[in-house]
C-alpha cells in the first residue's frame, strides 16, 4: 500500500513565513530573507514527508500568498490594472494579493472568497477579454528542480483548468469557454516542461468536481482534460477532488485516460457508493482520501483498515492519504508543551498524520493486521472514555422550543422603536468591531499570559485602551462605537476560552489567508457559559461616551465553524450549546445598557454544503435557527447586528434575511455590488452595510472613490436602510492607515448625507 499527500501547510511549524513576509512587507526584511525562508520551509516539508515514507510527496504547494493567485500568474492571467504598474513579477503578484499604493500607481487587491467549505481564503482571478493567456512562470518548475536536488522525485501539484475557470471573474464579454484553448496549449507547454525535467506525476487539483454540475459543466471539463491528456508524454496525471464526491461526473473521470483520480472517502458521502456502483477503470491508480485533512482528530485505524478493504474489492491500485490538502489543520503537536499528554493523544495535527499514513501503510503489510501493536493501541484509545458530559447542557438544549427561536415584536414595529430612541442620522458610520491589535497590545496580552503582570495591570492597560480608541472615535465622529477589543486575541478563540467545553493549543496555527492565520479552538466536550465574557469591557466603554457603543460578540455557528469541532455528536447539537451560552451573554449585555449588541456571523456560509439540494436538510435548516436564538430574548429597542465577509451570499439571501438581525454588514469592496440586486430581489428587510473600503490592503481608501462607492449603493438601497462601514475588523491594519482610512469614510459619509 502507497501512500500520498494532496498539499502541506506553508507558512511554517512558528509561523516563519507570515514574519518573513511581513518584514519583507514594511522593509524591515529583505527579498533574501524571504526567498531563504521559503527555502527552507519547502525544504523541511519534503524531507520530513521522505522520512515519514509518504511515496507522492507534492511540490508548488508552497505559496507566497495563495495557490490559485500562484496559477493565475503561472499562465500570465494578470489584469492589465496590475501589469502596467512596471513592477517586477513578485511584487506584481503582492499587488494582485494586497493592492499597491506608491509612486507607481493605486490599485485595489483582487476580490478574496472562502475556498470551498472551508476558511481559507483564495484570490479571485480576473480574466479580460484581452488575456494573453499562456505558460510564462517557472515557480512549478523550480520548486520541482529545488526537491530534486535534495534527491527527492516529486508530483507537482496546481490548479487544474477547469477549477481555475469555475472560480475566475470574467470582466468583459468572453467566458470561459472562449479562454479554453489559450489554458489547454498553457497546460500541455506545463506536461512539456515537466517531462523534460524527469517528472513521474503531476497532480491537477479539480475540487469543482465536487459542486454541482451541469451537461455544460461536464462537456467544458471533458474538453479540457482530453485536449491537454493527449500530449502527457511520460508524465502520469492525477486528477484530484476533495471536500466532497463526484457524483456528476463519476463516469466522465473513469472514461478519461488520467493516470490516477484522487476521490474524497471522508467528505464524500456517496464516493463509496460510486465505487461500487460503477466501479474502477482499469488500469488507473486511485488516489482515496480516507483521513480527514480538516479535523484534528486522531484516526481510528479499525474504521479506515475497514473501508480501505472495501474499497480494495473495488479498485486494483489504491494509494491513501488525507481526504484533502493538511493545509486546513496545524503543524504538528510537538510544539504544544502545555496540552496534557491524555489529551494530546486523541489529536493529529499535520506531521502526526504523516505518522497515522506511515502507521496504516505498516499494518497493511502484515497478514494479520489485528495483531499489529500499532493496531492494538489505537484501538485501546479508541475503547476509552474520554470525557463526562454536561447533563444540564444537554437538557437545557433538548428543552428548547419553537418560542425559543423567535424574536417578538416582528422586525418592521422594531425598526421604528429603534429609530426613535437612536435618532442616528441617515447613513448612519461604523465599524465591525476590532481596532489594530498593535505591539504594545500584544505584549501586554503576552505578558498576563506568561504571569509577568497582574491581571489587575492587565485590565488597566486594556481599560486605557480602550479610552484612548473611545475619544478618537467621538474625536472624527463617527455615529455608533465599539470598544476596540484590545483583549481578544482572535474573535473565535477568545471566546473558547472563555467557555467551559473548549481546549486550546500554543501553537495550532493554520493559515486563513495570505499572512493571516488562526489557531481555532478545539471543542473537546459540552459548552456552557459559566461567566459573562464581554460585559466588563463593553460596559466601561460605554460609560466613557453619550453615543451608542456596540456590545461586540461572535455568532454560534462561526464558532463552531473556525473551531475544530467534536466528531461524536451532530454539528447541530454543538451549535445549539453554543448558542445558549451566547445568549447569556447577549442578555446580560443588555442587562448593562448596551443598546446595540453585535453578533458576528463571518463563516456563515463556510459548512454549507457544496452541493444545494443538501443546504435546507444538512445546514441551514438549524443554522439560521442557531442564531435566532442568541438574541430572541431581548427586547425590541434592543438593536442587533450581524457580520458577514469574504463569501458568496446571494444565493442563501433568504436565509440571511431568516436570521432576523436589525443591521447586517458584510464584504462588499473586494467584490462588486450583486448581493444588493439580490437583496432588492428578495425584499430584503434588514438594514445593510455594504463594506466601503478594503481592510484585508494598506492602502487608504480617497473621499472621492468613498464616495462612488456609497453612491453606487444608493443607486440600489434606501438610504434609510444603508449603514456605512469598513469590510471587516480592523485588527490586522497599522494605526496610521486606520484612522486614516476612517476619517475619509466619514467625510464621504458627511457629504454624501448633505445630498440626500
Amino acid at each position: 500500500m502507497k501512500t500520498s499527500i494532496i498539499g502541506y501547510p506553508r507558512v511554517g511549524a512558528l509561523r516563519e513565513l507570515k514574519f518573513a513576509s511581513e518584514n519583507y512587507f514594511k522593509g524591515t526584511g529583505t527579498l533574501e530573507q524571504l526567498n531563504q525562508t521559503a527555502a527552507e520551509l519547502r525544504a523541511s516539508h519534503w524531507k520530513l514527508q521522505k522520512a515519514q515514507g509518504i511515496d507522492y510527496i507534492p511540490s508548488n504547494d508552497f505559496s507566497f500568498y495563495d495557490g490559485l493567485l500562484d496559477t493565475a500568474c503561472l499562465f500570465n492571467i494578470i489584469p492589465q490594472r496590475y501589469s502596467v504598474l512596471g513592477l517586477s513579477p513578485l511584487e506584481t503578484y503582492f499587488a494582485m494579493a494586497r493592492g499597491y499604493q506608491g509612486e507607481r500607481g493605486d490599485v485595489k487587491a483582487l476580490a478574496m472568497k472562502k475556498w470551498f467549505n472551508t476558511n481559507y481564503h483564495y484570490m479571485t482571478p480576473e480574466i479580460e477579454d484581452a488575456a494573453d493567456i499562456r505558460l510564462a512562470g517557472t515557480k512549478l518548475f523550480d520548486e520541482f528542480n529545488e526537491a530534486k536536488q535534495l534527491g527527492i522525485t516529486t508530483k507537482p501539484v496546481l490548479v487544474g483548468p477547469f477549477t481555475l475557470l469555475k472560480l475566475a471573474k470574467f470582466t468583459g464579454s468572453k467566458q470561459p469557454k472562449d479562454f479554453a484553448g489559450a489554458l489547454v496549449e498553457g497546460y500541455k507547454a506545463v506536461l512539456a516542461q515537466l517531462n523534460t525535467l524527469g517528472a513521474e506525476w503531476v497532480q491537477l487539483d479539480e475540487p469543482a468536481l465536487v459542486t454541482d454540475l451541469s451537461q455544460e459543466d461536464i462537456a467544458l471539463f471533458a474538453e479540457l482534460h482530453s485536449q491537454i491528456l493527449a500530449a502527457k508524454g511520460n508524465v502520469k496525471v492525477v486528477v484530484q477532488t476533495y471536500f466532497g464526491d463526484v457524483r456528476d461526473c463519476y463516469q466522465a473521470l473513469q472514461s478519461l485516460p488520467f493516470d490516477g483520480v484522487g476521490l474524497d472517502f471522508v467528505e464524500g458521502t456517496q464516493t463509496l457508493a460510486l465505487l461500487k456502483q460503477f466501479g474502477f477503470a482499469q488500469g488507473k491508480v486511485l488516489f482515496a482520501g480516507v483521513i480527514n485533512g480538516k479535523n484534528i482528530w486522531k484516526n481510528h485505524y479499525k474504521k479506515t483498515l475497514a473501508l480501505v478493504q472495501e474499497i480494495g474489492q473495488h479498485a486494483a491500485q489504491v494509494v491513501i492519504g488525507p481526504s484533502c490538502s493538511l493545509l486546513h489543520v496545524p503543524y504538528t503537536l510537538k510544539n504544544e508543551t502545555k496540552l496534557a499528554e491524555t489529551t494530546k493523544n486523541y489529536f493529529a495535527f499535520a506531521e502526526e498524520k504523516l505518522q497515522e499514513l506511515a502507521e496504516l501503510k505498516a499494518i497493511t503489510a502484515l497478514e494479520y493486521s489485528k495483531s499489529s501493536p500499532l493496531y492494538i493501541a489505537n484501538e485501546k484509545l479508541f475503547g476509552a472514555s474520554r470525557f463526562a458530559g454536561d447533563e444540564s447542557v444537554q437538557a437545557r438544549a433538548a428543552a428548547l422550543t419553537d418560542a425559543d427561536f423567535t424574536r417578538l415584536p416582528a422586525f418592521a414595529e422594531r425598526e421604528q422603536i429603534q429609530r426613535d430612541k437612536f435618532k442616528l442620522p441617515l447613513l448612519p458610520t461604523t465599524t465591525i468591531g476590532s481596532f489594530p491589535q498593535t505591539a504594545d497590545v500584544r505584549a501586554n496580552r503576552a505578558s498576563f499570559k506568561k504571569g509577568a503582570i497582574s491581571e489587575e495591570q492587565y485590565k488597566q492597560f486594556n481599560f486605557e485602551k480602550i479610552a484612548q480608541c473611545v475619544a478618537q472615535q467621538e474625536e472624527i465622529g463617527l455615529d455608533v462605537l465599539v470598544h476596540g477589543e484590545y483583549e481578544r486575541n482572535d474573535m473565535v478563540e477568545y471566546f473558547g476560552e472563555s467557555l467551559d467545553g473548549f481546549v486550546f493549543t500554543q501553537n495550532a496555527w493554520v493559515q486563513s489567508y495570505g499572512t493571516r492565520c488562526v489557531k481555532p479552538p478545539i471543542i473537546w466536550g459540552d459548552i456552557r457559559r459559566s461567566k459573562p465574557m464581554t460585559v466588563e469591557y463593553s460596559a466601561y466603554a460605554k460609560s466613557l461616551t453619550n453615543k451608542p457603543v456596540k456590545g461586540m460578540l461572535t455568532g454560534p455557528v462561526t464558532i463552531l465553524n473556525w473551531s475544530f469541532t467534536r466528531e461524536d455528536i451532530s454539528l447541530k447539537d454543538s451549535a445549539l450549546q453554543i448558542a445558549l451560552a451566547i445568549r447569556d451573554e447577549v442578555l446580560d449585555l443588555e442587562a448593562n445598557a448596551i443598546e446595540i449588541i453585535q453578533i458576528d456571523e463571518a463563516a456563515l456560509r463556510e459548512k454549507l454544503p457544496l452541493r444545494q439540494s443538501d443546504w435546507q436538510s444538512e445546514y441551514l435548516s438549524w443554522a439560521i435557527p442557531a442564531f435566532r436564538l442568541t438574541h430572541s430574548g431581548v427586547q425590541a429597542d434592543t438593536q442587533i447586528h450581524t457580520h458577514m465577509c469574504y463569501s458568496q451570499f446571494s444565493d442563501i439571501i433568504r436565509d440571511i434575511d431568516a436570521m432576523d438581525a436589525d443591521v447586517i454588514t458584510f464584504e462588499a469592496s473586494r467584490s462588486d455590488l450583486s448581493i444588493i440586486d439580490s437583496i432588492n430581489a428578495c425584499g430584503f428587510k434588514t438594514e445593510v452595510g455594504p463594506g466601503v473600503y478594503d481592510i484585508h490592503s494598506p492602502r487608504v481608501p480617497s473621499v472621492d472613490e468613498l464616495k462612488q462607492g456609497l453612491g453606487r449603493m444608493l443607486d440600489k438601497i434606501d438610504p434609510a436602510k444603508l449603514w456605512v462601514n469598513p469590510d471587516c475588523g480592523l485588527k490586522t491594519r497599522g494605526e496610521a492607515e486606520t484612522w486614516a482610512s476612517l476619517k475619509h469614510l466619514i467625510q464621504a459619509a458627511q457629504e454624501v448625507r448633505a445630498t440626500l
